[in-house]
């Protein structure tokens, strides 16, 4: 979905449209949940603290955020979806992969089943969106970002490595800041620069994401869409109206973020062996530290008593303005999906 969120305020609210809107709070500690495009010519982004976003665009008007309306319009959204596969995979309430290799309806190209549903998105819901078709999971998302808002763009079987030789290294999924630079020290500007390096020397400077960089260089992918992903972590956060000071403050404004998190994890019903703490300081340097069990967390006492310990152990130097608990590393398996061919 282009500008989710923002979207979903203008379409609702007419006075909004055409003018530049963040979905976030605007409080002196407020953060961007997502930016109109109106509001992103001017440097807007989502995640960005609201004080530097009012900054950048003075004319800058700030909604707070309906979930419960965004979850909502998902859902139909998703149902157009499967008027067409059941392979479903849902990344968030505005984005996921389709396989539509054997297709409901019996739609001869990708293509075709991409405009269709863009237009039945667009006519039912008033929303729009914006569509990579491709062979494999990294390019239909590489290609859904190409033309935003209301894009479609396809990369065919024969134009996969040609494609992939010229597409900057910003635009590969995973590839942020710090990657991307230390990418760029190490003269690699666009995925053909990726393929000049093994396998070896990819793990050797990025760990095992190494391994990923190298197929997708080579526009592999094998991750099947699948229906039922098992989520990788579950988590909650909190940034506070002012800075905490002392390590029992900390503690104390961890519990109902721990509670948030406990509830999340139950009615997953999942198995957790690693927690994770997140800190974020008022310069805005971020930390994480974890601990990983050899049986799964099983009670929120034990995760309370896990979450005080990473605390006692962490040097608390300056003043904290946001707190986060992470359950990860589950204890789950994923189900491989036979894939076919389709034309385009």
């Amino acid at each position: 979905m282009d500008a989710f969120y923002a979207s979903v305020e203008q379409f609702d609210r007419p006075e909004l449209r055409g003018k530049p809107i963040a979905v976030g709070g605007s409080r002196e500690r407020g953060v961007v949940a997502a930016a109109s495009y109106e509001a992103r010519k001017f440097g807007v982004r989502s995640a960005m603290p609201s004080k530097i976003a009012a900054r950048k665009c003075k004319d800058l008007i700030f909604v707070k955020p309906r979930f419960t309306r965004y979850r909502a319009l998902s859902h139909q959204i998703r149902e157009v979806f499967y008027d067409y596969t059941d392979l479903v995979e849902p990344l968030s309430l505005d984005e996921a992969y389709l396989d539509v290799t054997q297709n409901k309806k019996g739609i001869e190209t990708a293509t075709d089943i991409a405009i269709e549903i863009k237009q039945r998105i667009k006519s039912e819901i008033g929303l729009t969106a914006s569509a990579g078709v491709s062979v494999n999971k990294f390019l239909a998302k590489v290609a859904s970002d190409y033309r935003k808002p209301d894009g479609l763009f396809i990369v065919k079987p024969h134009q996969v490595q040609a494609f992939v030789k010229e597409l900057p290294i910003e635009k590969f999924f995973g590839v942020g800041k710090v990657t991307g630079d230390k990418m760029h020290q190490l003269g690699i500007y666009k995925g053909g620069d990726l393929l000049k390096y093994s396998q070896t020397e990819l793990r050797l400077h990025f760990g095992k994401a190494g391994n990923y960089f190298y197929h997708v260089a080579r526009g592999e992918d094998k991750r099947p869409v699948n229906p039922n992903r098992i989520r990788k972590s579950i988590g909650a956060e909190n940034t506070f109206s002012e800075d905490i000071e002392d390590k029992e403050e900390m503690k104390e404004r961890l519990v109902p973020i721990m509670e948030a998190c406990w509830r999340r994890y139950q009615n997953a019903n999942a198995q957790a062996f690693t927690v994770t703490v997140k800190v974020k300081y008022a310069d805005f340097q971020q930390i994480t530290r974890s601990k990983t069990l050899s049986t799964s967390i099983t009670s929120f006492d034990s995760l309370q008593e896990l979450v005080f310990d990473i605390i006692d152990q962490e040097e608390l130097t300056k003043s904290v303005r946001l707190l986060g608990c992470t359950l990860s590393n589950f204890a789950q398996e994923e189900e491989a999906i036979h894939q076919l061919t389709l034309g385009f």
